[in-house]
């Protein structure tokens, strides 16, 4: 049995959870989101709680006993509360900036990259290189980021490039003059 799975999650006050055969739909004050899960498990809403119980001996049963576990609670988590990332921009030169739905980005190339900002989701750019995505889908707010940063991955020698905010760079030592 899976470890995480068997915990039930806490329904907190102002949000809704309906499960029906195959969807289970989230609202709260920040929106609403739908998910839909397999035969494998079954989710149901008891005392204010979603607890989510194995069916079957399967190993893919036992993985998606977790799986929807963790699911449902990114989904009352992010009705509440929401999701951010931020991403640093290092370089000279480099910049982005919001204009209306789509971010354009300098990155030191001979063209901008324009991106179009995904439904659902809030960016923001300061002039000090920092781009702030947020939104109530964990995976659409981590997928656009991902995005985002694969423009221009940070490199290792100068620490240019696209970074999440918690990550560190390591970095290298160039190359020495061998005489």
């Amino acid at each position: 049995m899976s470890r995480i799975g068997k915990l039930p999650v806490a329904i907190p006050t102002g949000v809704k959870v309906t499960v029906d055969s195959s969807l289970v739909t989230v609202e709260g004050p920040k929106g609403k989101l739908v998910q839909d899960y397999t035969n494998l498990v079954k989710i149901e809403v008891k005392d204010n709680e979603v607890i989510v119980t194995n069916l079957s001996d399967l190993k893919a049963s036992h993985a998606a006993h977790g799986l929807y576990r963790n699911l449902v609670n990114n989904m009352i988590i992010g009705v509440t509360k929401g999701y951010t990332k931020n991403l640093i921009i290092n370089g000279v030169g480099y910049r982005a900036e919001v204009q209306g739905k789509l971010i354009v980005m300098n990155l030191g190339y001979s063209s901008d990259f324009i991106a179009t900002i995904p439904e659902g989701l809030t960016v923001t750019a300061d002039a000090q290189g920092k781009i702030s995505i947020s939104g109530i889908n964990k995976q659409e707010v981590g997928e656009f980021a991902a995005e985002i940063r694969k423009l221009r991955k940070p490199e290792p020698y100068k620490g240019k490039g696209i970074r999440y905010e918690t990550e560190t760079i390591k970095r290298k030592v160039g190359k020495s003059g061998v005489k």
